[in-house]
């Protein structure tokens, strides 16, 4: 194989990234509903065919983004925060940290999309809510039980607390997107994050968290 075979190589392998990036710029700027496929493939300086040679529609685009953007996150989370052996407040910090930092790290809330999406695209919405929330949610449930069958939190509701936990860093990144200008946010998502659990932590933990 040749240089120049396997620099083409190269850029073919790199192309459904390419895409996917582009679309993404453009959903957050422009609304789903507004994205065209001919917007996506000059965004990304391919012609429309290449677009389609990838994914055979925008929802399948849609959904590869959040495959191959949101998915492998999640899965880090789950890695690091179900699979380690430190204490569950630890393992609850790190999921927390983790989902703040890629919030932050993000260049646009799909949360905002999918709200403003939502009505019109109910199986975008049903692949976003069963892929990517209830599977957050469900994590965070874990950690929780997790830590009140260890002893390290009282008796409370797994499934309220989660909510409770992720909500004020989810209205922070959209707020974030929507509202920068009129009243911009002087603090990123993990200072808020880390904040708020330790609050919550004095509210469930049986004991002073240094002494768990």
């Amino acid at each position: 194989m040749t240089d120049i075979t396997r620099t083409r190589q190269r850029r073919k392998e790199a192309r459904p990234g390419e895409i996917i990036e582009a679309a993404l710029i453009l959903f957050h700027q422009k609304g789903y509903s507004a994205t065209k496929l001919d917007d996506v493939a000059r965004a990304a300086g391919v012609t429309k065919g290449t677009v389609y040679l990838y994914f055979s529609n925008k929802e399948a685009l849609f959904k590869a983004a959040i495959s191959e953007t949101i998915h492998p996150n999640l899965d880090r989370i789950e890695e690091l925060a179900v699979n380690s052996t430190e204490s569950a407040t630890q393992r609850l910090r790190t999921a927390i940290a983790s989902w703040a930092t890629a919030l932050n790290d993000c260049k646009g809330s799909i949360s905002k999309l999918m709200i403003s999406e939502a009505g019109n695209f109910p199986d975008l919405t049903d692949f976003y809510i069963e892929t990517v929330v209830k599977r957050s949610r469900l994590l965070l449930i874990k950690l929780i039980q997790a830590g009140i069958d260890s002893g390290e939190f009282r008796q409370t509701n797994p499934d309220m607390l989660a909510r409770v936990l992720f909500s004020p860093i989810l209205l922070t990144s959209i707020w974030r997107h929507t509202y920068a200008r009129q009243d911009p946010i002087t603090y990123d998502l993990n200072q808020l994050a880390q904040f708020h659990l330790d609050i919550v932590l004095h509210g469930i933990a049986i004991a002073p968290e240094h002494t768990l």
